[in-house]
């Protein structure tokens, strides 16, 4: 698996940045994620606060697993909730 980050960027900062998008499915009624940053990074949970501590404990892990990264990470969340209501019948 390739990664996006550079080489560079962490060499520079001496971390690396990651942004993960909390996003909410109305229809499932579930948080997951979506990120171009961590590789293997697919999760879900009920609450919002569930799904930051899960990406928390498995970022560092998936870096390591498909990325061969063991260093700091500074993870960015970014989150959206779009609902839709029915129109009401009467």
């Amino acid at each position: 698996m390739r990664c996006r980050w550079s080489r560079v960027v962490i060499e520079r900062t001496n971390h690396m940045k990651c942004t993960v998008k909390l996003i909410w499915d109305n229809e499932a009624k579930v948080w997951f994620t979506r990120t171009n940053d961590i590789p293997g990074l697919c999760l879900e949970a009920e609450s919002f606060d569930a799904l930051i501590e899960d990406v928390r404990a498995a970022a560092p892990e998936m870096l390591i697993l498909n990325c061969n990264y063991e260093g700091p990470v500074h993870l960015i969340f970014e989150s959206v909730r779009v609902e839709v209501e029915a129109a009401l019948v009467s």
